[in-house]
């Protein structure tokens, strides 16, 4: 519920001044007829203050250049996704607010006022195509002879994603599609000489731009200020040349995206001066508690009930409740919470109070492999899943190291753990992988396993060695392809539902994975620092992949009567 203030004069002042989107939303927020967060507070009072005041500073907020941007989106732009293809973009008074404020400031020369722009919002709010909006409009009308404007990211194919949008929405415009010319990494305007491109620092990609718009997406995932900087770089020619970042909330507090979210709230709380940022940070106010109370949802995620269900929030709370990995991802994504550190993607006591194997009922159970191969120091290490009743999995490890990695780590009980059978080792300074292969050949034989889960980097010709047995190895992708899984593990291990052998070598193992988050909220299994060891685990994610993967396509061909029984 939106907790209404008394007008203040000065307010009622500025709003007699101007009577655009842009200004009512200002008052709306100030007022509280609009819920929102303490910053966007801060962003609405910096507007109004700027109307009564900014003139003395060269600056001047023209109502026409703001209105002719947001006429532009509704009326050439069409969405092209889901739901909403082939509508208008509609523009919701949130991103109103954003674009009339960076194209309807200027100064009293007549070029715009902010250089950058920093919007840190929800997932889902649609940041990408209003950033490809943005995107359009600096090529085709903002006035600029051989606009450059780029889609600026670390990985070619995160800049093609914000790119992607902007080549849907010209497929899908009438009237924008005779203007263009659209090819695979190119969209240049039919008369004059600007284009608008993906870029990235691989391969040197972002050297010798001249840039007009660089379009920065997903900010919290830039692991260094090289892309920022290097498009910053390329504007000192331009007149009045526009730095768009688009983010959600990280948890890197040494990142760039920190620096600009502490510079953004600094600047809005008045203790920092730069009449060419702006800032859009949505957040929630100290005492919220998205957890507890959903009525603070809105606060940063301004677009929920249009892009955003308030039943998909609803869902992720549920979701999250109990695990610790999963909440801070929520926190951080959906309610643009800064997390302090990577949390622990296993809850360590859970793991240890899960159910111990009862090998008498392994028999003839589905049977399922993961296998992680490492050199010099690193584990190798070897995991059969089973599928048992009730939706619950069992699991055990074998693992494995090169003799010379015992005398790198002697802080960790190795000797104990090879006393005791929890670790083989095998002679010289590299993993014996022959030793391995013989392992894995007598447990997948033995226990009739199914499909086998390999990393083709270290494993492609033992895995050619093992087909030859009749043993199905299957090359298991990396990273995020294993989303699923891993969340299905930590489920598993949150619900007391995975059963293991308490092996203490794998515990150790889980208790350094954490996971990292891609842009749609997708995880991948990681390790915090470098000497920790995950080997174990992800060989157990593997495997569970494939338990998940094959009985769900063999379903979908009983499905379709391809396969009978």
């Amino acid at each position: 519920m939106a907790t209404r203030r008394k007008r203040p004069a000065w307010v009622t002042k500025a709003a007699t001044r101007d009577r655009s989107a842009v200004t009512r939303y200002a008052v709306g927020v100030v007022t509280g007829s609009i819920v929102a967060g303490p910053w966007v507070r801060l962003a609405g009072e910096r507007h109004l203050r700027d109307l009564l005041d900014a003139k003395k500073r060269g600056l001047v907020f023209d109502r026409q250049r703001a209105e002719h941007l947001l006429g532009f989106f509704p009326r050439f732009l069409r969405l092209a996704e889901g739901q909403f293809d082939g509508q208008p973009f509609a523009l919701q008074g949130w991103q109103a607010f954003i674009l009339g404020s960076v194209f309807g400031w200027v100064t009293t020369g007549g070029a715009r006022r902010f250089r950058t722009a920093y919007i840190e919002v929800g997932k889902g709010a649609g940041k990408s195509p209003m950033a490809a909006g943005v995107g359009l409009y600096g090529l085709l009308l903002d006035d600029e002879p051989s606009a450059e404007v780029y889609s600026a990211a670390t990985t070619r194919e995160q800049a093609r994603i914000l790119f992607q949008d902007a080549r849907k929405m010209i497929a899908a415009s009438p009237e924008l599609s005779p203007t263009v010319r659209m090819g695979q990494n190119n969209i240049a305007t039919t008369r004059g000489f600007s284009f608008f491109r993906p870029v990235s620092s691989e391969h040197r990609g972002l050297d010798g731009k001249r840039v007009h718009v660089s379009l920065i997406d997903e900010l919290h995932e830039h692991p260094t200020d090289l892309v920022v900087e290097k498009m910053r770089a390329g504007m000192k020619g331009r007149r009045q040349p526009l730095q768009f970042e688009i983010t959600n909330a990280g948890h890197d507090r040494t990142s760039v995206c920190w620096r600009h979210h502490e510079y953004s709230t600094r600047l809005l709380e008045g203790a920092v001066d730069n009449d060419e940022w702006f800032a859009y940070v949505a957040a929630l106010d100290e005492d919220d508690d998205p957890f507890e109370d959903r009525s603070c949802w809105v606060k940063a995620n301004p677009n929920i009930g249009v892009s955003i269900p308030e039943s998909y929030l609803a869902g992720q709370v549920r979701e999250a409740v109990g695990m610790a990995a999963k909440e801070a991802i929520v926190r951080r994504l959906n309610f643009c919470q800064w997390t302090k550190t990577i949390t622990r993607a296993l809850d360590v006591t859970k793991w240890d109070r899960c159910p111990r194997i009862d090998e008498s009922v392994l028999a003839g159970v589905p049977c399922f492999a993961g296998l992680d191969l490492g050199m010099s120091s690193d584990f190798s290490s070897f995991v059969l899943v089973w599928l048992l009743d009730d939706g619950h999995y069992a699991a055990r490890a074998r693992h494995w190291l090169p003799e010379a990695a015992l005398e790198l780590e002697t802080k960790r009980p190795y000797d104990v753990w090879r006393a005791e059978d929890l670790i083989a080792v095998t002679s010289g300074s590299v993993t014996d992988y022959d030793v391995i292969e013989d392992a894995v050949r007598e447990d997948c034989l033995e226990y009739g396993v199914r499909e086998c889960a390999y990393d083709r980097r270290f494993a492609q010709q033992l895995a050619h060695h093992l087909e030859a047995d009749g043993i199905v190895m299957v090359d298991q992708p990396q990273g995020f392809q294993l989303n699923e899984a891993t969340v299905r593990l930590q489920e598993l291990v949150s619900e007391g539902r995975l059963h293991h052998s308490g092996d203490p070598v794998l515990a150790w193992m889980a208790s350094n994975l954490v996971t990292r988050s891609g842009r749609y909220g997708e995880v991948r299994p990681d390790k915090d620092q470098a000497p920790d060891k995950i080997d174990g685990v992800v060989a157990l994610i593997m495997a569970l992949q494939r338990a998940i993967v094959e009985p769900e396509v063999l379903a979908a061909y009983e499905e379709h009567g391809v396969l009978s029984i």
